[in-house]
C-alpha cells in the first residue's frame, strides 16, 4: 500500500489529481466526548463538500479528531508538567469517528488524510498520526510522526521511524507532521524518494512555519497541501503550494472550517510549475549526483592557492 521506489524505476505520464487541503477546527481535550464527535462531524460535513467539488484526496490537521493540550493531559497537582495518563483519554470514541471516516471515503469515492491519535500497547504511549483512508473506504496506512517536540516527547508520545509514501491515481504523496517542518531532511527525503506533493499537517498557530513549508515548495520543487486548525486560520490559513513556491489556494482567515482546493497537474502550463518541475528539480538532481566532480581543476594552483589575487 505504501510505494517507495526508485526515480528511475516509475514511469511518467499526464497526471492531474484534484486535491482539498481543509482547515477543520481541533478539540484540545481528549477527555471531552462531544468535542471528539463534533471534530467528526465536521470532518465528515467537509469530506461530502470536497467531494462536490471533484476532489480525489482531502488532507485535514495534525489530531484532526484531537490534539491534546498540554493543560489537559500533562497538568500536575501544582501546575508542573507529568506524563499524560492515557486511561482517561476517550478512545472509544476516537475510534468510532475514524471508523466513520472510513466508511463515508468508500461512500464517496475519496481518499481521505485526518491526524489523530494511535494507541499503542501498554505502557508504550501513543503515536501522533496521519491515517491513510483510501476511496474503498480502507484504512490503508498510517504515517507516525518521527520528530516530536521536547513535551511531546517528554510527556505525550512514542516517535515514528519512517517515511511513507503513498501513490493516487499516479500522483505520489509524501507525509509530515507539525514540527517536522523544522526539520529539513525528512523533506530533501521525500526529494530522493520523488514524490510529487507533500502533506504537511499542523497543529501551531505559526505564520513562520507556513512559509517553511512554502520554501519547500522552493527548495525541492514539489506540490505541499499544508493543513492547520481552523482556529489559527487568521494567522496562516491553510492552503496548497505549488512546486516553486507559489500559493495556488488558501482557505478564508475568519476562523471556520474551510477547503482550498487546487489541482496537481504534472502537465501544467503555468510557467513557473513548468520551470520547477521540468527543469530546476531534475537540474538540482543531477548537481547532487556529481555533476561537478570531473569540472574540478584540482591540479591549477591558480584554483588551490586561496590566498593570491
Amino acid at each position: 500500500m505504501a510505494t517507495i521506489s526508485a526515480p528511475e524505476e516509475r514511469p511518467r505520464g499526464i497526471r492531474t489529481l484534484r486535491l482539498a487541503v481543509a482547515q477543520s477546527t481541533v478539540p484540545e481535550d481528549p477527555t471531552d466526548r462531544g468535542a471528539l464527535r463534533a471534530a467528526g462531524q465536521e470532518i465528515r460535513a467537509l469530506m461530502v463538500k470536497a467531494s462536490a467539488a471533484g476532489a480525489r484526496l482531502v488532507q485535514f490537521p495534525e489530531g484532526a479528531i484531537t490534539y491534546p493540550s498540554k493543560h489537559v493531559m500533562e497538568a500536575g497537582p501544582a501546575g508542573e508538567l507529568v506524563p499524560a495518563d492515557w486511561s482517561r483519554a476517550a478512545w472509544d470514541v476516537m475510534r468510532e469517528e475514524a471508523e466513520s471516516i472510513t466508511a463515508l471515503s468508500g461512500k464517496l469515492g475519496l481518499w481521505t488524510v485526518f491526524g489523530s491519535l494511535h494507541p499503542l500497547t501498554p505502557p508504550n504511549r501513543p503515536h501522533n498520526s496521519l491515517y491513510i483512508v483510501s476511496d474503498r473506504g480502507r484504512l490503508v496506512a498510517r504515517y507516525d510522526k518521527r520528530f516530536l517536540s521536547h513535551t511531546e516527547v517528554s510527556y505525550l508520545y512514542s516517535p515514528g521511524h519512517q517515511p511513507l509514501v503513498i501513490e493516487v491515481d499516479g500522483i505520489r504523496f509524501g507525509f509530515a507532521l507539525c514540527v517536522e517542518a523544522n526539520f529539513p531532511e525528512l523533506f530533501a527525503e521525500y526529494e530522493r524518494l520523488d514524490v510529487d506533493c507533500v502533506l504537511l499537517s499542523v497543529m501551531v498557530d505559526d505564520a513562520p512555519r507556513a512559509r517553511v513549508a512554502q520554501a519547500y515548495g522552493t527548495l525541492y520543487n514539489y506540490w505541499l497541501g499544508y493543513s492547520i486548525p481552523a482556529q489559527f486560520s487568521a494567522t496562516a490559513p491553510s492552503g496548497i503550494i505549488a512546486p516553486g513556491g507559489r500559493w495556488l489556494e488558501r482557505c478564508p482567515t475568519n476562523g471556520h472550517p474551510a477547503l482550498a482546493i487546487a489541482d496537481i497537474d504534472l502537465d501544467s502550463q503555468d510557467e513557473d510549475i513548468n520551470v520547477a518541475v521540468r527543469h530546476a528539480r531534475p537540474w538540482r538532481r543531477s548537481a547532487r549526483a556529481g555533476l561537478y566532480d570531473e569540472r574540478i581543476p584540482v591540479r591549477d594552483p591558480r584554483s588551490n592557492v586561496h590566498t593570491a589575487f
